[in-house]
């Protein structure tokens, strides 16, 4: 599919008010994208789980009005008006128009909530522009019912991305493929794709803790980071090495290689932080917790054989991968030994799930 397959082909005419509600997951990368190139595409493919308990949950009210040549909304985040994340969405909006053109004969009342702390490296953008997006296909079905779901699901990816390239990660799930890729059958750059093959059932209902380091703005946005991918002087070796994991884990997830799945996760976990330091200007997300945790991790591991492993978003929090056979086992090693690097104790217990829902 290219741009064009997702400009709108409805009638404009046919509702006076509307409103939809969606619950979209976050995700965490397991083969990291980090770079990218107008509008939001990526320099590397990437595939990750899709989470269940870390979600936004967005109800969007639609009245029609006279057109005009910019969306006309509001946002309340939790309740309150959040004027400060509106350019964010504007400029979403203006991306998106022109496969949208409804949006600009409606206002808008966007009313959203997350399942866990904003701005905590929990991948907020990707679950907040997901749920938007589903809003505006559950709208777009209704102005035509032709459409398809898995068009719909397509285009609410596609969307996404748009406003945040992860995003497109949190629409479908258990795992999802973001970037064309050889090995991945269907796979594109404009839209995240179901990974197409048969999983080894050790990855099933895979779990993930998500300890918070750190529950407080990132002194360095996504958005800034991926754009100093720019002049790196690793950039193109780094490309070329998460596609080439790409390819790895596609083998690994088919034959339920663990071993080899825990060293492909952690040390993609770390090659993304490595990016960071070696930026021009360079930077540091993790904090001293952060490595006190993967330390703990690694030494539990040793001593027990686990097949608990970590991985780490843009930011200081880590988030622990393990079968749900061990998830009692998992569960008692972070209350014994790591709840005390959390902030206030805080910790998230979570799993991989098949996606964002319509409510």
């Amino acid at each position: 599919m290219n741009t064009s397959d997702f400009i709108f082909k409805g009638s404009l005419n046919t509702i006076s008010k509307a409103s939809f509600t969606s619950k979209s997951p976050s995700n965490i990368a397991l083969v990291k994208y980090w770079g990218k190139t107008a509008p939001q595409l990526p320099k590397n493919a990437s595939i990750s789980f899709t989470l269940d308990n870390c979600c936004t949950t967005t109800t969007i009210h639609f009245e029609k009005k006279e057109p005009t040549s910019a969306a006309d909304f509001e946002l309340f985040f939790e309740g309150k008006k959040k004027d400060d994340f509106k350019p964010k969405i504007a400029k979403f909006f203006e991306r998106i128009q022109g496969y949208c053109p409804y949006i600009l004969s409606y206002s808008m009342i966007i009313h959203s909530e997350n399942s866990f702390p904003h701005s905590s490296g929990i991948a907020s953008s990707a679950s907040g522009m997901a749920a938007i997006a589903m809003c505006l296909m559950s709208f777009e079905k209704e102005l035509n019912p032709n459409a398809t779901k898995e068009y719909l699901h397509k285009k609410a990816s596609f969307l996404a991305r748009l406003g945040s390239g992860s995003a497109s990660r949190s629409i479908n799930g258990p795992l999802v493929v973001w970037g064309t890729h050889p090995s991945i059958e269907g796979s594109s750059d404009l839209f995240g794709v179901e990974f197409p093959y048969k999983v080894h059932p050790i990855f099933k209902n895979y779990q993930d803790c998500i300890l918070l380091v750190d529950k407080g703005e990132k002194q360095v946005s996504s958005t800034v980071g991926h754009n100093l991918m720019h002049n790196h002087p690793y950039a193109v070796q780094r490309f070329k090495q998460a596609n080439e994991n790409i390819e790895k884990l596609t083998k690994i997830l088919q034959e339920g290689s663990i071993k080899e799945f825990i060293k492909l996760v952690e040390s993609e976990a770390l090659t993304l932080h490595a990016m960071m330091l070696t930026s021009d200007p360079y930077f540091i997300l993790m904090k001293p917790n952060t490595l006190e945790i993967i330390q703990k991790i690694w030494e539990f591991r040793a001593s027990t054989d686990s097949n608990i492993c970590f991985t780490l978003d843009a930011g200081a929090n880590v988030h622990i991968l393990f079968p749900e056979s061990e998830k009692q086992t998992v569960t008692n090693f972070i209350k014994s030994t790591l709840l005390k690097y959390c902030q206030k104790n805080h910790y998230i217990c979570d799993q991989t799930s098949l996606g964002s829902s319509t409510l």
